[in-house]
């Protein structure tokens, strides 16, 4: 028996929609597009120019399920208030517009489902990311879990034993940032005052997170003396003061900053500074999580920042080693054996999306 499905993913930058089909041979994504998050008002005008452009292609197949994941919490009326985004995600408004069932669901939650559907050997839609030794891990059954630097910080968890999978939804991104050294510290009470409230990881392990170093190392509140001596950045380049390209990156909008700063990080001070830096907070938190949810099924790293940055991450071990930090040696084992991995897959939100229709349809 097959099933159509309306599927969305909607994140602070962009809202993907697609049409999934399932059948004996699976779930297949056969229509898709994209809309700018920022640029609507609510989720209803996006889904409906979606279906009347199909429409006017001449795809007229009913559709049975609709399931849209969300960059926020799920509340109790179904609806998703956008962590980074205006406005709120309704199932009634859909519900309304579909004229069939609508499910909504935390973003990481579709993750989690969407996970369990790759193979970590797969190359073209995973990379695993050495330890430190150059040893690899295969994930096993248990607790997978997923953590993703995108506009925001995003965490999800799946368990997974066999075919019996069952996702749950965290804003695990909004817990503590990690603090290591005088310039996190620095940075953490520079943005603590800025919110008014003690700094999470999200503004500072996210894009957002990267334009908020960027910002700091760029002003007067930054000193050379907060460095180690294990940043290998030329503190020469940062005592003169802002360069041209960090100037030039400090006039753009400041969502073009992350992408920017990314680009400059191996010829520029101030951009590998900043890269440097969110690298080791994204391994801490990552290790942080892990030792809260002991994750035999792997760490799987999401989000568009992992896999934009993925030589950055890999070299020399620039993720892994401050993956493995941890003042309790029976933590430092339980992180040297476990497999992170980067996931490549840019429609995986969509087919996690597809599977929780499937799921919820069945049952419902």
């Amino acid at each position: 028996m097959s099933k159509l499905f309306l599927v969305g993913d909607v994140g602070g930058t962009n809202t993907n929609l697609a049409l999934a089909k399932y059948d004996r041979s699976g779930i297949q994504l056969i229509r898709k597009a994209r809309f700018s998050t920022q640029q609507e008002k609510s989720m209803v005008n996006p889904v409906r120019r979606f279906l009347e452009a199909e429409h006017a292609r001449g795809f007229v197949q009913p559709i049975d399920f609709c399931c849209i994941s969300g960059a926020g919490p799920v509340l109790a009326d179904e609806s998703i208030p956008l962590t980074n985004a205006p406005w709120s995600i309704h199932a009634s408004e859909l519900s309304s517009l579909l004229s069939i069932p609508v499910k909504l669901i935390n973003d990481f939650t579709a993750l989690s489902y969407a996970v369990t559907l790759l193979d970590y050997r797969d190359a073209e839609a995973v990379t695993q990311l050495p330890h430190p030794d150059g040893s690899l891990y295969e994930p096993r059954d248990g607790i997978m879990l997923v953590i993703g630097a995108g506009t925001g910080l995003g965490v999800g968890f799946v368990d997974r034993n066999g075919d019996n999978i069952k996702a749950f939804p965290s804003e695990g991104g909004h817990s503590e940032m990690p603090c290591f050294d005088e310039l996190s510290h620095a940075i953490h009470r520079w943005l603590s005052e800025r919110y008014g409230y003690p700094a999470g990881a999200e503004i500072a392990i996210a894009g957002q997170g990267i334009a908020n170093i960027f910002e700091f190392i760029c002003s007067d509140e930054f000193s050379i003396r907060m460095l180690s001596s294990d940043y290998e950045v030329s503190c020469a380049a940062l005592e003169r003061g802002p360069s041209e390209t960090a100037q030039s990156i400090l006039t753009l909008p400041r969502l073009e900053w992350p992408a920017r700063i990314a680009l400059h990080a191996e010829d520029d001070a101030f951009c590998a500074l900043t890269m440097e830096l969110f690298v080791r907070l994204y391994a801490l938190k990552a290790a942080n999580l892990a030792s809260l949810f002991l994750p035999a099924g792997g760490i799987w790293l999401a989000g568009g920042i992992s896999s934009k940055n993925e030589a950055w991450l890999l070299k020399n071990a620039r993720f892994m080693s401050w993956f493995e930090r941890n003042y309790a040696p029976h933590i430092r084992q339980f992180l040297a054996h476990t497999p992170v991995l980067i996931v490549k897959n840019y429609d995986i939100s969509l087919r996690g999306a597809a599977v929780a229709a499937l799921q919820f349809s069945s049952h419902g």
